[in-house]
């Protein structure tokens, strides 16, 4: 795990998306994992602005949506396919073929999350997978409990989180329950993980996930065990990091490992 500390929510986006341009000019047929929220929209504004200035091509892209809430259709205003399609997929030049998806609304729950286990299988596995952190300490959907080698399947949202996304409804009854979301297992296989946080509500979930135990009750807190988990976050939401100093030195002085070895 790397903890890197940026001074306010536009750094946080742009060392996010200096990463991800890194790791597609390694891999142009990058597996990228999508996020939704407030937090990464302006990870995708970075990234869109770099497709404009021709830096980055999504042509051999593939992206894999992280969760969908369960009873909405794609098209629906609320749904995650419409988050992404509206702030970041339809900006860029994706192919339609390479965008994948949760169904909001599946023929058949278990076949429709088994069906996008495996379609990440086939592609290799997310190469770059994009976190936010709930106040509970949630990624994606895995709420507190969610088993920490869970697959994709549906789950109960907390209440906690029920409130917290009802500022994207017109009343907190409009939220959904119920959630499809990719599994915590399923999450780990990535070969690098981006968790940004930003803002001082964030604070005690980014100590827990990063100096906490490792707990199913804190589900954020299994990125320890990824070798190649960032946790991006500003001065407000790592405030209660009590090795803010150690990460910050590390963070600076990581590519110096190479003048050791001239």
């Amino acid at each position: 795990m790397e903890v890197i500390f940026t001074s306010n929510y536009e750094k946080i986006c742009e060392e996010a998306a200096r990463i991800i341009l890194r790791e597609w000019k390694k891999k142009k047929n990058l597996a990228l994992g999508l996020a939704t929220g407030a937090t990464p929209l302006g990870v995708y504004k970075e990234l869109i602005e770099l497709y404009q200035k021709k830096e980055i091509d999504f042509s051999g892209v593939q992206t894999f949506g992280l969760d969908e809430y369960l009873g909405l259709e794609e098209d629906h205003p609320q749904s995650f396919a419409h988050y992404m399609k509206e702030n970041f997929l339809k900006h860029i030049n994706i192919k339609k073929e390479n965008i994948f998806r949760l169904d909001g609304k599946p023929s058949d729950i278990d076949t429709n999350c088994q069906e996008y286990e495996d379609k990440i299988k086939s592609c290799g596995g997310i190469d770059v997978q994009i976190l936010g952190i709930g106040r509970n300490g949630h990624i994606g959907f895995n709420e507190p409990g969610s088993s920490l080698s869970s697959r994709t399947r549906v789950k109960t949202l907390a209440e906690e989180t029920v409130k917290d996304n009802a500022c994207f409804f017109e009343n907190e009854r409009e939220v959904p329950r119920f959630c499809l979301t990719i599994g915590i297992g399923t999450v780990m296989e990535a070969k690098m993980i981006i968790l940004l946080a930003s803002g001082g509500n964030k604070k005690d979930a980014v100590r827990q996930c990063v100096e906490g135990p490792v707990t199913a009750s804190v589900p954020a807190s299994v990125l320890q065990f990824h070798p190649q988990a960032k946790i991006i976050v500003d001065e407000d939401a790592g405030a209660l990091l009590s090795r803010k100093g150690y990460y910050e030195w590390v963070f600076q002085n990581k590519e110096r490992v190479k003048d050791y070895l001239k």
